[in-house]
């Protein structure tokens, strides 16, 4: 008898962890949702030095997560905001080029999300301003005929951190992100 019901109790404690799917899966400490963006590798980013079109243009944030500037060595960009970017530039510039540069600097092309998993085209494409998940699936083709359209998981890169969040398909998709259709059993 007891036998019995341990199992029945497992058996319902895993329907029940199986329901549970929504909000944070698994945690590696991470701040605020509604952070500042912060710049990293695959970002396509406008600099313009006020007065100095020769140093102005268009950069990447390369694979080390530094942007080449013309006369300058590498500068870091991973992990800044825009903001933040704009004020490393200038000191740079002002220790080594000029005095007192007026730096502006734009994010012009965000780094691709990626989606896997239960979708008609699964593979890396590129991020657009206010995206859902839902918007990522039909850029994708759309889900398959077995998608667990109730079970996604968004893994996000936080710097130093990653969070894996499982979601509904009005969630919200940053750059970079990668997206997790999984298939459901019936």
């Amino acid at each position: 008898m007891k036998l019995r019901l341990a199992l029945v109790l497992m058996a319902v404690l895993a329907a029940v962890a199986g329901c549970a799917e929504r909000g944070v899966i698994a945690e590696r400490p991470v701040s605020t949702e509604n952070e500042a963006y912060r710049l990293d590798t695959g970002d396509k980013l406008r600099i313009v030095v006020f007065g100095q079109p020769d140093l102005s243009g268009d950069f990447s944030v390369d694979s080390t997560g530094a942007v080449s500037m013309p006369l300058m060595p590498p500068i870091p960009a991973r992990g800044y905001t825009t903001d933040e970017f704009e004020e490393v530039v200038a000191a740079e510039l002002g220790r080594t080029l000029l005095r007192n540069p007026n730096v502006s600097v734009q994010v012009m092309e965000f780094r691709p999300f990626f989606i896997l998993g239960e979708v008609q085209r699964a593979g890396q494409y590129p991020y657009v301003n206010g995206m859902t998940v839902q918007s990522a699936v039909a850029i994708a083709g759309g889900f398959t005929y077995r998608a667990d359209q109730d079970r996604i998981k968004i893994t996000r890169n936080r710097g130093d951190r990653i969070v894996e969040l499982g979601v509904d398909s009005t969630a919200p998709v940053m750059p970079g992100d990668t997206i997790l259709v999984r298939e459901r059993y019936f």
